[in-house]
């Protein structure tokens, strides 16, 4: 929900007393309890009205036909949350026909520049969750538009990720940071030695990741797509 509340404090400064309805569409009993711990300890949401669906953007399309209900919507934002779409094409579709006239679909990925693009296209398949998300990245966006005949805008957010902590043996920073880039519950513990070496070394290539200081800082770039209606 921090994201989110950063973006609905902008659209009320914009749109001052307007009433702002927030429907959230979260699958996660905890994540929607974070955002509603953030909700109550923040200020200046008067004329904003959260509604919470514990669902996924699927259960909604279906619960949505099912209701006959073709609600439109003004901005739907879509924050690193494809990676758990069964059918990306199918979802991007929907949720465009549900934009007014001059509404805009915002979505956020790792970049196809990003040092996330090369770990997964090499090392997807030796990660667990192989099928449980799908490893897509902004590159993968424009494909898929074009074939839907969408207007859309692309731009690249420039990110680094400091990991220099991920080479420090028994670092419980870096091993946590592991996790996180390989998806993998205690990787530096769980992962067969051979992977382990292949993952550590492809992290300090150009690629993943440039040395700079002293620090090995990863290529965490974002690509963020404008749809419009």
């Amino acid at each position: 929900g921090e994201m989110d509340l950063q973006i609905l404090s902008k659209i009320r400064a914009r749109y001052p007393g307007v009433t702002i309805n927030n429907d959230v569409i979260e699958p996660s009993a905890s994540q929607i309890s974070k955002y509603k711990e953030h909700v109550a300890q923040a200020s200046n949401l008067e004329n904003i009205k959260f509604t919470w669906h514990k669902e996924t953007a699927n259960d909604y399309e279906s619960r949505m036909n099912a209701e006959k209900n073709t609600k439109k919507w003004d901005f739907i934002h879509m924050i690193q949350m494809l990676y758990y779409v069964k059918d990306i094409p199918a979802t991007l579709r929907y949720f465009h026909s549900l934009l007014e006239s001059q509404a805009k679909l915002l979505i956020i990925l790792v970049s196809g520049k990003s040092g996330w693009e090369t770990l997964w296209k090499k090392y997807a398949s030796s990660f667990p969750l192989e099928g449980f998300c799908s490893y897509i990245s902004s590159a993968d966006l424009p494909r898929m538009l074009d074939s839907a005949g969408m207007k859309y805008q692309l731009y690249e957010l420039p990110s680094h990720l400091d990991i220099t902590s991920c080479f420090i043996e028994g670092d419980k920073d870096g091993e946590l940071l592991l996790d996180f880039l390989t998806e993998t519950i205690d990787f530096t513990k769980t992962a067969p030695p051979e992977l382990k070496c292949q993952i550590m070394e492809e992290l300090r290539k150009p690629g993943c990741s440039e040395i700079r200081d002293g620090k090995v800082l990863f290529h965490n770039n974002l690509g963020v797509i404008v749809i419009e209606p």
